[in-house]
Formats: C-alpha cells, structure tokens, sequence
C-alpha cells in the first residue's frame, strides 16, 4: 500500500502497473468495477492527470494478513481534465480538493490483486464545483 500511494502521489505509471496482477480487480466509487491491470492503470492516470499534486496523508494504517487497509485524507488542486463516466471530459477548475477516503489492497504473489477505493464522491464534485446549485 505505501509503494501504492508513493506511485500515486508522484505519478508513475510504470510502478503502478507492476504493482497490480495482471487480472487483478479494482471497485471505486466513480468508475465501479474496473477488471485487469491496463484499466486499473489507465484509472489513476486519470486521476493523477486530473490532480497532478495529490498528496495522501495517511490517518490510520493496517495490515492483517495479504490484506492491507489504510485510511487518510487526499488533497490537491484540480489542474487537469475530467474525465465523465460518458466519456466526455471537462476543463480542469483549479479548485483544491479535501476528501477522506479509505483504500483496502489484497496481495497474493507480491501483487494486487483485489482492490478497492472509498471516498464521497458527491463531496469530491462539491469541491470542484461540479454540482448543480441548489438554490431553487
């Protein structure tokens, strides 16, 4: 998990990929659930192109067994595309983003192999202004 986010906060697609199984499975709030390695990777390139800076400070980390859970805080400027679950993509709003989340990683070989994402994305949309008013 900290080779993971390390990956994730300097973003390196390469160590990324070799830290995934090649038919590994991730779910995520915003993309559900994403099959094989190449999908999971082409996921947090869009994710670390959207929020180039992003940083995760870890609040509370365990490990029992092949599985690994940590809980932090994700922060960072919105300086790149975003990319809609149509496909279509909008222009960066250089809004800061604040959001808890939680990430659980299943190891099996020295790889990830089940991997799931946490966070609120009604409050990350929130934050990038992306929410419809709801003043009436």
């Amino acid at each position: 998990m900290d080779r993971l986010t390390e990956a994730v906060t300097h973003p390196d697609l390469k160590v990324i990929a070799d830290l995934y199984a090649q038919d590994a499975v991730a779910v995520t709030p915003d993309e559900g659930e994403i099959r094989g390695r190449d999908d999971i990777v082409e996921y947090w390139r869009q994710m670390t192109e959207m929020v180039p800076d992003g940083t995760f400070e870890t609040l509370h980390a365990y490990e029992s067994g092949d599985t690994a859970i940590d809980e932090g805080v994700f922060s960072g400027r919105n300086t790149g595309p975003i990319r809609l679950p149509t496909g279509e993509t909008l222009p960066a709003t250089q809004k800061e983003v604040r959001v808890r989340g939680v990430d659980i990683a299943t190891v099996k070989d020295g790889r990830i192999v089940d991997y799931r994402l946490y966070f609120d994305e009604m409050e990350f949309l929130g934050q990038l202004g992306l929410l419809p008013d709801e003043t009436p």
